[in-house]
């Protein structure tokens, strides 16, 4: 009982270690960018040693994709609580896309999720990451609203790839200083006009 009892604080060690590293790593790539970061200055910042940090991560860009991951999925619990209580499918899909466009106000997140992580891990590593987590949501807020015929019956993935983008540009312009009320209406109004004809 008391092995079992030590191999579950081990884990709980291990896993508290990662954590403070994807800590540690976000606030630096955040403060300083990814590529003026190096692995001894997270190793730091985080309070291990660098063999601590190559024990959980390959190299920096692992230790990237788990704060992208991390980010990712921070974003997607946010869209989701706040689309739970729509009176529809297509409002839900337009409350998402207000709840992207705010949970991407955090500081560093759009810079991580949209400049970096693509920079970094390629479209495709960043594909895959999407598809756990903002893609998912999206999607399936989608095919809510094309079962329920409350927008017409397009390609999904085509769909979500193209609104999905349309999101990630219109966070980019907000992170840049752009007017977000007027990004807010445009991206409803995109979603809007998928209604299907009278």
């Amino acid at each position: 009982m008391q092995q079992e009892s030590g191999r579950r604080s081990n884990r709980e060690r291990s896993e508290e270690t990662r954590d403070r590293l994807i800590e540690a790593a976000r606030r630096l790539f955040v403060e300083k960018s990814y590529a003026e970061t190096g692995t001894p200055e997270i190793a730091r910042e985080a309070g291990v040693t660098r063999g601590a940090l190559y024990h959980h991560f390959a190299d920096k860009q692992a230790l990237l994709a788990a704060v992208v991951e991390r980010e990712a999925s921070t974003v997607a619990d946010e869209i989701e609580h706040h689309t739970v209580v729509s009176s529809s499918a297509t409002s839900a899909l337009i409350e998402g896309g207000h709840a992207y466009l705010k949970a991407m106000t955090a500081p560093g997140r759009t810079r991580l999720l949209l400049l970096d992580g693509p920079a970094v891990l390629g479209r495709s590593g960043m594909d895959e990451i999407d598809s756990r987590h903002g893609n998912r949501t999206l999607r399936e807020g989608l095919q809510a609203a094309i079962e329920a015929r409350q927008i017409r019956d397009l390609p999904l993935d085509a769909l979500t790839g193209l609104l999905g983008a349309a999101f990630d540009r219109a966070a980019l312009a907000i992170d840049a200083g752009a007017d977000a009320e007027s990004y807010r209406r445009a991206l409803a109004g995109l979603i809007e006009g998928l209604s299907p004809a009278p």
